[in-house]
């Protein structure tokens, strides 16, 4: 729940979820498009833009997230076959100069648990360049960008998303600990539908 205007909200959305068997983004979860929960915790992160970043099945997926919202900026990621580094700068280069720091959601993650919002932006508006979220001595997502980092978003290639610069940053990533593991699950099959 930041409260600084300067700060966005980017949900890569773009994969082919291959392992899934495709439209894994608007399978139910728990009554709803599985993307929809990304979405309403990247609403309680920020008052300001969501981007949402399309790829693989843009057409259906940009109607879900409209559907979620329809003032959603849809942002598509034409290289997405590249990986995640493609949606990544895709969403960050879309991101207006005044924007100070984002958010990085993974549509596939819906359960992320909103308590941990605000100490990721706090972290990142007292200095820090970069803060994530970690679960039992794992790190995990929504990460949180500060400006200063884009243009290494910028650099990025392949399916590795943020984790180069912040394993980069070393002590400089600011570290949220939390007991709830929804910044670890995703949904990569569809027996994950069914879990936790």
């Amino acid at each position: 729940m930041a409260t600084v205007a300067s700060f966005a909200a980017v949900v890569l959305a773009a994969g082919a979820a291959s392992r899934f068997g495709g439209g894994k983004l608007l399978a139910d979860f728990r009554g709803a498009p599985l993307l929809h929960g990304a979405l309403a915790a990247a609403r309680a992160a920020t008052p300001g833009a969501i981007t949402v970043v399309t790829g693989a099945d843009a057409e259906a997926v940009a109607a879900c997230a409209r559907a979620f919202d329809p003032d959603i900026r849809l942002v598509h990621a034409a290289d997405h076959a590249e990986g995640m580094a493609a949606s990544l700068r895709a969403g960050i280069a879309s991101l207006a100069p005044e924007i100070d720091a984002a958010f990085v959601f993974l549509g596939d993650m819906p359960r992320v648990p909103q308590a941990v919002l605000a100490p990721l932006a706090a972290a990142v508006a007292a200095g820090a360049p970069a803060a994530a979220p970690v679960f039992g001595g794992r790190r995990g997502n929504p990460v949180v960008l500060g400006r200063a980092l884009f243009g290494e978003v910028a650099a990025l290639r392949g399916d590795v998303g943020a984790r180069p610069i912040l394993q980069a940053l070393g002590a400089r990533l600011a570290l949220v600990e939390t007991d709830d593991d929804g910044v670890l699950f995703d949904v990569d099959e569809r027996s994950d539908l069914t879990g936790r």
